[in-house]
């Protein structure tokens, strides 16, 4: 009976600790929905209150200020493409390097992990000066081929793990029939990539939309090309801060990513677990 009291004692405090650890994680959320919908004196007093009364005015004022439409377009075509490109490159190349072991190989998978622990900000400067001589700052291109270098690497080591897993009697069986080499791939072991292609998904979303360094420095000051996180910090000058107008901004700038990811969310465990058995 002891052992069973405190087995329900110790399963009950950390249900609650796991309940104070997940408010703890979504306060950020709550201050940021709240005071969305207060004016700025009303954030200024105090931003833990609840909102005496809920406006729309800030949304309707950031709509217009940050020209949403324009800065929601530029941050998807940016997201898609990149993501797009990384999933396609980092696949077929961590297959051709799983499938084809030779030394050249493995020296290349061991050249482009290791770039993963360059920090980014120790190749801003160079990464500037290549850009501009190879004329792709100022242009979206330029941001996307920029992503799809720096994302290879963490990509091609999920991708590398994960293939490991997949039969290699089920690419012979399809040879034998055959299937192309280019066929084996896109008909056979591509589709049974789907748990960490839509792993990989998620975490290059979430990465590149939400970014605000690169493309800041790729882009620049032309507003035809704002993304999101760049029309955002408008409002916050040198003596400053509309946070009336930020807070409704990042709402609406943060809401189709997190819906995003609410709906694909499941697929992470399952792709990161899978791609470790053999990585």
């Amino acid at each position: 009976m002891e052992t069973r009291e405190r087995y329900k004692v110790s399963t009950f405090i950390l249900e609650v600790a796991a309940v104070l650890l997940a408010l703890l994680f979504l306060s950020p959320f709550y201050f940021v929905i709240v005071n969305s919908f207060k004016n700025l004196g009303q954030i200024l007093v105090d931003a833990a209150s609840w909102p005496k009364q809920f406006s729309w005015d800030n949304y309707s004022k950031v709509w217009d200020a940050i020209n949403f439409p324009l800065v929601f377009r530029n941050s998807l075509i940016i997201t898609v493409c990149s993501v797009v490109g990384i999933v396609i490159v980092s696949s077929m190349t961590s297959y051709r390097l799983v499938r084809r072991p030779t030394v050249f190989n493995k020296i290349l998978f061991t050249v482009l992990i290791s770039s993963m622990i360059i920090p980014f900000q120790s190749v801003m400067l160079q990464l500037v000066r290549v850009t501009s001589l190879l004329e792709i700052r100022g242009h979206l291109y330029g941001v996307i081929i920029c992503y799809l270098g720096f994302g290879l690497a963490l990509s091609m080591f999920l991708f590398h793990g994960f293939i490991k897993t997949v039969p290699l009697e089920i690419e012979e069986a399809a040879v034998v029939d055959g299937c192309s080499p280019y066929g084996v791939f896109w008909k056979i072991v591509f589709p049974l990539l789907t748990p960490i292609i839509v792993t990989n998904i998620i975490l290059n979303t979430l990465w590149i939309w939400n970014d605000y360094l690169l493309p800041v420095l790729l882009i620049g000051g032309n507003n035809d090309l704002t993304t999101i996180p760049i029309g955002i910090t408008k409002f916050f000058g040198q003596y400053t801060k509309q946070w009336n107008l930020a807070l409704p901004g990042l709402a609406i700038g943060i809401a189709p990513v997190i819906i995003f990811f609410l709906f694909l969310q499941k697929y992470i465990v399952e792709g990161i677990t899978a791609g470790s058995v053999k990585g």
